[in-house]
């Protein structure tokens, strides 16, 4: 699941509203719905964004955290570290090769270490 994935499925669940039914209200397939709450699919367009936020009414703060969220949320990412140093190209292979074995606590750790929003990261996970 992608942060984008868990933020829509939290809101979702907040308000008690199935799947299925906010697939049909904002005219798209209960299909590709599960698939981006589930990082089976390419991070949103800006637009559909939008139309999650508005669905939801969400307040500016809000949009801003959906949005960067989204934005956050590819589930394969490319790393270019093409004229970095050695060491930055060493750490995105090994952060490639070894993500899926980090515990939540080093995740955090580390995101807090880029200046990643805490609460942001607490809401989605």
């Amino acid at each position: 699941m992608t942060p984008f994935g868990a933020r829509v499925r939290e809101l979702r669940d907040k308000r008690g509203i199935q799947l299925k039914q906010m697939a049909a209200d904002l005219q798209v397939s209960a299909a590709y719905l599960s698939a981006l709450e589930h990082g089976k699919r390419g991070r949103p367009g800006p637009g559909f964004v939008m139309q999650i936020a508005n669905y939801f009414e969400l307040i500016w703060d809000e949009v801003d955290q959906l949005k960067e969220l989204a934005a956050l949320s590819h589930p394969r990412v490319p790393v270019d570290t093409g004229g970095l140093s050695p060491k930055a190209t060493l750490l995105a292979n090994l952060l490639a090769r070894h993500v899926g074995e980090l515990d939540d606590a080093t995740i955090d750790r580390m995101l807090a270490e880029m200046g990643f929003d805490e609460e942001a990261s607490d809401e989605t996970g």
